[in-house]
């Protein structure tokens, strides 16, 4: 599996985790989806960055992620920079 296929999977499971939190509401309106468009969107690598950056906006929900999923603490922004989007300089 290359770097952006695991990035994938990371962001899937941040997805569906997503999905499954408290978090859903906030989510759809962060990114103007409605849930009869996530099965289209969960194949898309831009969409799947926009996942991980939900998650990165607060570090509560990237702690319970990834305690939730046994990764490190890390692994969102690794994953991150490995989807397209990712590269772009941060400038904070």
């Amino acid at each position: 599996m290359n770097r952006q296929e695991a990035a994938e999977t990371l962001a899937l499971e941040a997805f569906v985790w997503v999905l499954n939190s408290d978090f859903l509401d906030v989510f759809l309106n962060a990114t103007g989806a409605d849930q009869g468009q996530l099965a289209a969107l969960a194949q898309d690598p831009v969409f799947l960055g926009a996942v991980l950056d939900f998650l990165m906006e607060d570090d509560a929900r990237v702690i319970d992620f990834c305690d939730a999923t046994q990764r490190r603490y890390p692994s969102v922004m690794e994953a991150r920079a490995d989807l397209p989007g990712g590269q772009l300089p941060h400038w904070t």
